[in-house]
């Protein structure tokens, strides 16, 4: 399972098969870009200067997962901005992805259609037991404090960078507030090497500008 497929499936809702978030685009993104620099695939060259943060791939490092694969193509043409790979590499994501889970029996189909008019496919669950573990391990690592791993802490850090890590987990007894601050600090990436950590950081930096670029366009609509 790739990070950004259980991202995926903790925010859509089991029963609608909906998004939590209209971030999630960016969010898969970003999960792809971090999963590469984690394989050593890609590596980004931190912010210098008024040059953006750059993401490249790294010659003889393909990765053989298809998802990751055609990720590490596009990079391999032309590196990009990472604000601009976060966003190329999210597009299309969510479908691609929700038809894989639903090949391996985790997610369905559902083809309807609003007011009868417009066509709309969602992702119910079929099969939550991938899902609750990764819950379980989130956790013991927001909640219980267990220290995250190398799948869980940048899951943790996408999650917070679109403000849900407190909301998919049970926060009875801790709150909202503690969840919400031990996943930042965790998306701080102090366990990851470097490589890992720059990601990381260039994929929260590029979702708070989207998220406050869209907050700002609404406001003024």
């Amino acid at each position: 399972m790739l990070i950004a497929e259980d991202l995926l499936l903790l925010v859509l809702d089991d029963e609608k098969g909906t998004l939590a978030s209209s971030w999630v685009q960016q969010a898969l993104g970003g999960a792809i870009l971090t999963e590469l620099a984690m394989a050593g695939s890609v590596e980004v060259m931190p912010k210098s200067g008024f040059t953006p943060a750059k993401a490249m791939a790294v010659p003889g490092r393909r990765p053989d997962e298809p998802i990751l694969a055609a990720a590490y193509d596009s990079l391999a043409v032309k590196p990009m901005s990472a604000k601009n790979a976060v966003t190329n590499l999210g597009k299309g994501l969510h479908e691609a992805l929700a038809a894989r889970l639903c090949d391996r029996n985790i997610l369905r189909r559902r083809d309807d259609r609003i007011l009868g008019i417009f066509p709309r496919t969602t992702w119910p669950a079929a099969d939550s037991t991938h899902e609750n573990a990764v819950r379980g391990q989130l956790v013991s690592v927001l909640v219980q404090g267990a220290t995250p791993d190398a799948r869980t802490g940048p899951l943790i850090a996408l999650l917070s960078s679109i403000d849900l890590a407190h909301k998919v987990v049970d926060t009875r007894g801790v709150g909202a507030g503690a969840v919400k601050k031990r996943a930042k600090e965790i998306a701080r990436g102090d366990w990851a090497a470097k490589g890992v950590k720059d990601a990381i950081e260039e994929v929260m930096a590029v979702m708070t500008t989207v998220m406050v670029a869209t907050t700002a366009t609404t406001a003024t609509t």
